[in-house]
């Protein structure tokens, strides 16, 4: 029987990432024709070929492309574990990386950052954005550790932990005729500029929760990726944006924006702290899970 090494997925994974001999060569700190003799062992040993030869390029063969998905799902495990032990041994906790796939989230987290430092002060903190709304595959390719998600996709090997409750609104500027109803309807939004941030439309709960099932669509529809210049856009008339409750009263002050309830029964929503089961039981982490539940967002 065919006996697996690290080295073998690391070649696999280092020919397919550099297209070529000489880059995953040099990648590995190996020859080429070091290289090329452990393809040659690793094809000897399995007895079957794994990657077909056109000329001077390799193409993965079947077995070859079912080796890339076990190294690309068993690579950044040990590799996580190997950091993890070595900070484990240094007597250091090392980064907690936290993925964002809630835009106006990142005001709640970084409140929230500020008292966890001081409680750990062996635990840097990293807010990875770029995981909006891919955050799962970051957490099972551990390059992150946290997801905060008001959309959780449970799957077999990570938990979701609530952390805390609040209500989707309407938001409109002074003067705007929407600001006196005690709620709006899909209808009033059909004439309306619907200002949100660069999400694809099946992941924003104005449409899934709101329009869509209304069979109602805004009269346009214009993304923007920061939340002061979306509210700023909003506070002068330039269109109408849904965002938390809480973070409206926030910053209400600042932009003399209002909250208009969306439908007779509200949009509630909940945010959510995902994680690896294999982790739930490290402190650093339960311990910002925890911080993040007792913290409740909003003006104060």
């Amino acid at each position: 029987m065919p006996r697996l090494e690290r080295a073998h997925l690391e070649i696999v994974r280092a020919v397919e990432q550099h297209g070529s001999l000489t880059a995953a060569a040099e990648k590995l700190h190996l020859t080429q024709s070091a290289l090329s003799h452990s393809i040659r062992k690793l094809e000897h040993q399995l007895g079957l070929p794994v990657w077909h030869r056109e000329g001077r390029r390799l193409r993965l063969t079947q077995a070859g492309e079912y080796l890339l998905a076990v190294a690309h799902r068993l690579l950044p495990q040990l590799e996580h574990a190997e950091e993890r032990l070595g900070q484990f041994a240094s007597g250091e906790r090392g980064t907690l990386r936290i993925g964002m796939e809630c835009h106006p989230c990142y005001q709640w987290l970084l409140k929230i950052v500020a008292p966890y430092l001081a409680a750990w002060p062996r635990v840097d903190v990293d807010v990875k954005q770029k995981f909006r709304f891919g955050g799962i595959g970051a957490l099972f390719g551990y390059e992150i550790d946290l997801l905060a998600t008001p959309d959780p996709l449970h799957k077999p090997g990570l938990v979701f932990e609530p952390v805390f409750d609040y209500e989707q609104v309407l938001v409109v500027g002074p003067g705007h005729p929407l600001r006196e109803l005690a709620y709006v309807e899909p209808r009033h939004l059909a004439g309306e500029t619907l200002i949100t941030y660069p999400v694809a439309i099946d992941r924003l709960d104005i449409y899934t929760q709101f329009l869509t099932p209304a069979g109602i669509g805004p009269k346009r529809h214009k993304p923007i990726e920061s939340t002061d210049i979306l509210l700023q856009m909003v506070a002068s008339g330039r269109g109408v944006a849904a965002l938390p409750r809480w973070l409206v009263e926030e910053q209400a002050a600042r932009f003399a924006v209002q909250a208009v309830k969306l439908g007779r029964a509200g949009v509630a929503k909940r945010i959510f702290l995902g994680l690896r089961e294999e982790d739930a039981g490290l402190d650093y982490l339960r311990a910002f899970v925890d911080l993040a539940r007792g913290y409740r967002a909003g003006p104060r």
